[in-house]
């Protein structure tokens, strides 16, 4: 998961700290609020979050380019400001909230502060404090876990990647078992206790759980909002399912019915990732013979165009410009739909690669530090296909922020918090064959044929689609963890069935109910909301569509590339441009004309790998 910095949302927080910092800005004592009060209110938040924001996106700008146990220290000072700064907007928010005849900008404001906090801490004496220190223990415990390869102890990077390449079923287990047992076990009882103090804050804001308050952010009511999930989910399962029959007969050829069945769910730890996610680091046993030959690679056609990938010991005045003319291709992208170009600043204090002094954050993550136009991105560029994707994603983040800088403060950010990805990664969808024609990188008489779509839509599908059932059921476990429907005694009983019912996988053990799987992810200890990326996933698609019916694509949807279409920047800018202004419904509309989500984009897109995917399993079981 690649990320965007909103610098709007530093000055809000995952875990929130009760403060009277904003106790100058309430009525007096036994006065009731008045619009006028709500009104003043929120533009003095605004103001002051504004301002905050810029220089706490400085701070974090740098502490991410230089990392030293200084720049780690000022950043957390900034980070707890910032916490007690939103808690407090957030408590005073919810006063003011059920005020009649607030007009619509500042009942939707402080809808965003009141809903802004991930946990929020009740105002009770020392229940903050609680919380702060289970939350850190929870992430802390994730971060020194540690699982077991052939009897050793091996670390959560090293147990992921091995996880990937491995093939032998005993090895999976043991390092899957050890990892949910060592890791997310010890875990239950204080993730326990977390939820009962978070709900007591979320109570406070006039919520009825955590979940619900998660669940606000989406324009309607948060029970509306998990049908509406419902529903999208089962718009693309019959894709799911075909693609989930097919791997389980491939696993069944490899590994025999002792180890994989012919019927029934898949072992988890088949699959090639520690949770079953994503499944394209097994693509090599699934793949169709010869679908895997595409004819070329990119990063061998950037190098044989002379982008040379700069060493670590290069200082040369030529040092970084093989990576910064890629994204120079990744900005004409955007220019050759209208878009102006990138500001001379971001080309000053851009990182594009690892320097050679320092250590640094090399994550990519797309910022803009004044909310205006001082834009960059944050990458440790290779000369290689994975990060030339990557440079059109963040850059999509980068026009996404630009194109709203004209919006208040609140709004400031994407029409929902699955926009800002699928912008990302409809964009990177653009990546065709034939967009690397009308940029030279690819000669037209190697852009392959129409053989080699199924291999090279299954391995899409290995991680686009079979990660949809596991995006949404992260947090429908947490939702029933909120509301109370998943009882701490049942929460591993609750996870695991879960899985079974959406992902169709089941672990390679038994699992005893006193243990807690759910931890063994990292956004479970870590508190982050997971919903977004199932949004992400189906949103990429239907903007990738919509572009494509702008520019009158007539071609399978999977070959298309809107690269030049000046149409499409026009209505791709105009849903940008509204930011979090209107209700997502809206900003949807102003680019692909309709009012909702719905998963058919992406079963258009994969419409010749599902005939192939039935062809395969006719007369197999499909289902779990």
């Amino acid at each position: 998961m690649k990320n965007f910095i909103s610098i709007a949302a530093l000055a809000f927080a995952t875990l929130s700290i009760p403060s009277l910092a904003m106790a100058q800005d309430a009525p007096s004592k036994g006065a009731a609020p008045t619009v006028s009060d709500a009104d003043a209110f929120v533009v003095r938040a605004e103001k002051d979050l504004f301002d905050f924001s810029v220089e706490a996106g400085r701070v974090a700008w740098i502490n991410s380019t230089y990392l030293t146990d200084d720049t780690d220290s000022v950043a957390a000072r900034y980070g707890e400001i910032g916490t007690e700064k939103a808690v407090g907007y957030a408590l005073e928010a919810a006063r003011y909230q059920a005020i009649p005849g607030l007009s619509y900008d500042t009942k939707r404001k402080l809808d965003i502060l009141r809903g802004g906090i991930v946990l929020p801490a009740p105002t009770t004496p020392g229940a903050a404090a609680e919380l702060a220190t289970i939350s850190t223990k929870l992430q802390s415990a994730y971060g020194k876990g540690r699982g077991t390869l052939r009897g050793k102890e091996i670390n959560g990077s090293d147990i992921e990647a091995e996880m990937g390449t491995n093939r032998n079923p005993e090895e999976l287990k043991e390092m899957w078992v050890s990892w949910h047992d060592n890791v997310g076990a010890p875990m239950g009882a204080d993730y326990s206790r977390m939820v009962e103090i978070a709900n007591k804050g979320a109570a406070e804001l006039g919520y009825a759980d955590v979940g619900a308050m998660w669940r606000s952010g989406y324009d309607m009511p948060a029970d509306d909002f998990a049908k509406l999930t419902d529903k999208l989910w089962l718009e693309v399962k019959p894709l799911y399912d075909e693609l989930h029959t097919y791997v389980r007969t491939q696993l069944n050829k490899k590994y025999g019915d002792a180890v994989q069945s012919k019927t029934g769910p898949i072992r988890a730890d088949l699959l090639g990732n520690m949770w079953a996610q994503e499944w394209g680091n097994i693509y090599d046993l699934v793949a169709p013979a010869g679908a895997g030959d595409i004819g070329y690679d990119i990063g061998e056609l950037l190098v044989a165009k002379g982008y040379k990938q700069t060493e670590l010991t290069d200082f040369s005045p030529n040092r970084g410009k093989a990576e910064k003319d890629m994204v120079k291709i990744g900005e004409g992208f955007f220019s050759s739909l209208g878009f102006a170009p990138l500001p001379k600043t971001f080309w000053d204090r851009a990182q594009f690669i690892k320097p050679a002094d320092r250590e640094v954050v090399c994550h990519a993550s797309a910022w803009d530090i004044d909310n205006v136009d001082d834009l960059r991105i944050k990458m440790c560029i290779k000369v290689n296909s994975t990060d030339f994707v990557t440079i059109h994603h963040e850059l999509g983040h980068n026009y996404y922020q630009r194109a709203y800088n004209k919006q208040p403060y609140f709004y400031l950010n994407g029409a929902n918090d699955g926009f800002h990805e699928a912008i990302g990664d409809a964009i990177a969808l653009s990546i065709t064959p034939n967009y690397l024609v009308q940029i030279g990188l690819l000669d037209p008489a190697k852009v392959p044929g129409a053989d080699k779509d199924n291999g090279l839509l299954l391995r899409q599908a290995m991680d686009k689609v079979a990660f949809l059932p596991f995006g949404l059921l992260i947090d429908k476990w947490r939702w029933g963890v909120f509301n109370g429907s998943i009882t701490p005694a049942n929460y591993n009983k609750g996870w695991t069935d879960l899985r079974l019912q959406y992902q169709g996988i089941v672990p390679p053990v038994e699992r005893p109910a006193d243990r807690f799987d759910a931890g063994a992810k990292y956004h479970i200890p870590g508190n982050t909301p997971y919903t977004r990326y199932f949004l992400a996933r189906i949103l990429q698609f239907q903007f990738y569509k919509a572009a494509c019916d702008i520019a009158k694509w007539k071609g399978p949807l999977h070959r298309c590339s809107f690269y030049g279409n000046k149409d499409v920047g026009t209505r791709l800018n105009a849903m940008l441009e509204m930011g979090a202004s209107k209700p997502w419904p809206d900003a949807l509309q102003a680019f692909t004309g309709k009012r909702d989500m719905d998963g058919t984009a992406m079963i258009a897109y994969f419409k010749p790998l599902m005939t192939w995917l039935k062809a395969q399993n006719k007369g197999k079981s499909c289902g779990w």
